[in-house]
């Protein structure tokens, strides 16, 4: 059985599949496979977000840190997602925090080195972040109904 290659592996992830070859051979330099079970942390809110991830398999719960009930899942991430799209976003500070649900396969980036190259081919630059601002905007919509499922009808609210 022959393993695939980082190139392989973003070529076949839905995020970038449609880029040029080029770009994606570029891409796959800063790219790394990873391996990570169930209850590994990937990040946590407000440290330094240094890493994305495009998922090709497994599932990633995000969450939040709520003082008095630890840390409370908004969000799952499965395979065919991009995780950590904050590394690439200003101020690149992780605004929630992610812990692996499912055994994920994933190829891990490292963000200083794609934003290096964006920021030296805006036209791949360009794509890039329009994609990740799409699929930031998704989380918020996600997150927001979320929210409105937790506040909108309180459990503790007589149903008479």
């Amino acid at each position: 059985m022959t393993s695939l290659t980082v190139f392989d592996l973003v070529a076949l992830h839905e995020f970038v599949a449609d880029l040029p070859g080029g770009w994606l051979r570029r891409l796959a330099v800063y790219g790394r496979p990873v391996h990570y079970l169930a209850g590994y942390r990937l990040f946590r809110e407000v440290s330094v977000a240094d890493r994305f991830w495009l998922m090709h398999a497994g599932v990633v719960g995000v969450d939040f840190h709520v003082p008095g009930r630890g840390d409370v899942e908004v969000e799952r991430i499965g395979a065919g997602s991009m995780a950590g799209a904050s590394a690439l976003l200003p101020p690149y500070r992780w605004g929630l925090g992610a812990v692996v649900v499912e055994e994920v396969r994933a190829v891990e980036f490292y963000a200083v080195g794609v934003r290096a190259l964006a920021a030296e081919d805006p036209d791949l630059g360009r794509e890039l972040y329009q994609r990740v601002l799409a699929v930031a905007g998704e989380r918020l919509q996600a997150a927001r109904h979320r929210l409105v499922e937790l506040y909108a009808y309180p459990h503790d609210r007589d149903s008479s």
